[in-house]
């Protein structure tokens, strides 16, 4: 497997992982690499550093899964058909585009309908629990201490992962 850093014509960077560099060529020819945050099928190789592997022997559990034209073992009717690569990799890009929209959509949502209290967020939901303010829907930034501090206290607060803004 190989890994790539990807950009759209719109600047959005992402990772794909390919079979090989042949799998991403042959996919990137035919137009189904896409972009997970907007859609677009325009996209290309973007810099990237290269991984170093510390081994460079292989084990059996580090060969790649057989597949269907190097034999697999199973015929037709001989245990479950496998999507060909390029429609798993198809799959995977829109699954992942939805997550980001959603993600997108969340911040949008809390950015919208949330005071923004910043740094001072564990001593503003303390304020809000303790009834030294009026109750209302804040967001902000915290560490990972202070917010341990805020469940012990019994503050009901939830963490949620930020996506980042594109600039589309």
């Amino acid at each position: 497997m190989i890994v790539y850093n990807l950009k759209c014509r719109r600047e959005h960077l992402f990772e794909a992982w390919f079979r090989d560099s042949a799998a991403y060529d042959e996919q990137a020819a035919a137009g189904i690499v896409s972009c997970p945050i907007c859609g677009t099928r325009k996209v290309e190789k973007a810099l990237m550093a290269p991984r170093l592997s510390k081994g460079a022997c292989r084990s059996e559990e580090s060969a790649p899964a057989p597949t269907p034209e190097h034999g697999s073992g199973h015929g037709p009717g001989h245990g479950p058909q496998q999507q060909p690569d390029h429609q798993k990799a198809i799959v995977e890009t829109e699954k992942s585009g939805q997550v980001m929209k959603a993600m997108a959509e969340l911040r949008r949502q809390i950015e919208e309908n949330f005071d923004h209290v910043g740094p001072q967020f564990a001593e503003e939901a303390r304020k809000i629990h303790y009834g030294e303010a009026d109750p209302r829907n804040i967001y902000g930034e915290t560490s990972d201490e202070e917010a341990e501090a805020l469940r012990e206290e019994g503050v009901r607060f939830g963490r949620v992962p930020w996506a980042q803004r594109q600039n589309s």
